[in-house]
């Protein structure tokens, strides 16, 4: 595309004949443009947020790092070199959790659950404090052993967190089991509840955090647990430091990260923002469709002008061009549009809180939005691409070549 042929596009588009019924048209066509790609901005963002939101969630309830048993479901907990896993360089802290399902009673009202024994060290590796919706994240008082229990298990049990009613835990035995005394099948542990916490729903809806204590002698695991958790340095690479802690912990266990703990979660998510962005990419293109009626309406009217210029030996392709350009410049104009509006709302949106979520239950009070580089790029990339191959559709298939055979090149 020559400059002449730029020249000759920006002056049928910025014509002074503001009046004319293609003018409007052609700002129509910009504002459609330009809508769908703030609409996408905006789209994408939001659901960053979510993504990050729903990441900062799971980093309350699930490590950075966990290293679990390669066979069977417990590990002797001594067995692991813990030593050797704090000294790594990237480890902050480890605690170690033994977790399994378990039938809790509280006057009277039975829901089963999933028992999460921690030890004292678990604060250091996450942040439970910052989510107790009542009473107080404290799994030991004195000789007491309590229970810190999901806000939706806690509402469905009727839970208060005074220590006056004990919460009921029971498990099925292992190993033999008499049928003449079914009260012997199930190990009974008792414990007090000292507060709820709000997480997610999945969390909330299935856990009770208690000593590691109680839960290894309520599910008969003396000394072992089902994970050592740890938490990685704020900066450090998570990659990095889980090959150092296989290197250390041996063939005998698997270390994941949390993307892996929740890899069915994480791939949902990325299928959604996906599927959200072909979507959005749709109605891009079916807005897209203005310029056709834009560009067909203007190569109408400027047919004397292409007749002029063929007369002095102007190539079809030079006249293409001029149309073309006036294609991409309606297309760069909504971009343009479309990029300050959405950025602009979403700036506000950080910073303003415009629109506030619904209902009173979710843990965040207005739409979380994060902007990212390679998406707005990506969807710049994705109009340019839908502006060129409709301009260069509509402008090959209304202007044909002439007859003459030798056009001279301008």
């Amino acid at each position: 595309m020559s400059r002449l042929s730029i020249l000759f596009a920006r002056r049928y588009l910025f014509s002074a004949k503001s009046h004319s019924v293609i003018n409007v048209i052609s700002a129509v066509s910009v504002v459609a443009v330009g809508v769908p790609v703030a609409a996408m901005i905006i789209l994408m963002s939001v659901f960053n947020g979510f993504a990050g939101l729903v990441d900062g969630m799971q980093s309350a309830f699930d490590a950075d790092l966990e290293v679990q048993p390669r066979e069977g479901k417990t590990f002797v907990v001594s067995s692991l070199p813990t030593d050797s896993i704090g000294s790594i360089e990237g480890v902050r802290a480890w605690s170690a959790a033994l977790e399994q399902s378990a039938l809790a009673e509280y006057n009277g009202r039975q829901v089963v659950v999933t028992v999460r024994g921690v030890d004292e060290h678990v604060g250091e590796v996450l942040p439970i404090e910052e989510h107790i919706s009542s009473g107080a994240f404290e799994l030991r008082l004195g000789e007491i052993e309590q229970a810190c229990v999901g806000s939706s298990v806690a509402y469905r049990l009727g839970v208060r967190t005074f220590l006056d009613t004990p919460l009921n835990l029971y498990s099925p035995r292992r190993g033999e089991i008499s049928t003449l005394l079914p009260i012997d099948a199930y190990t009974h542990r008792r414990t007090w509840p000292s507060g709820t916490f709000s997480i997610s729903g999945d969390v909330d809806d299935a856990y009770i955090l208690t000593t590691i204590e109680l839960a290894q002698s309520l599910f008969d695991y003396d000394g072992r647990a089902s994970s050592l958790m740890i938490d990685v340095e704020d900066g450090r690479s998570i990659e990095r430091t889980r090959e150092a802690v296989q290197t250390v912990v041996g063939e005998e266990f698997r270390v994941v990260t949390r993307l892996e703990q929740q890899a069915a979660l994480y791939r949902i998510m990325k299928y959604e923002k996906w599927g959200i962005f072909f979507i959005s990419l749709l109605v891009l293109i079916i807005a897209s469709f203005s310029i056709v009626g834009s560009l067909a309406m203007l190569i109408i009217d400027k047919r004397d002008n292409i007749a002029t210029l063929r007369a002095v030996g102007a190539r079809t392709e030079f006249v293409r061009s001029i149309f073309a350009g006036e294609g991409a410049l309606i297309g760069a104009l909504g971009a343009v549009i479309g990029l300050v509006l959405g950025v602009g709302i979403c700036l506000a949106q950080q910073h303003l809180g415009l629109i506030e979520m619904p209902g009173t239950t979710f843990v965040v009070q207005y739409y979380p939005v994060e902007m990212k580089l390679t998406d707005i790029l990506l969807i710049m990339v994705a109009m340019a691409t839908v502006t060129m191959a409709i301009t260069q559709l509509t402008v090959r298939t209304m202007i044909r070549p002439t007859d003459t055979q030798n056009e001279r090149k301008v």
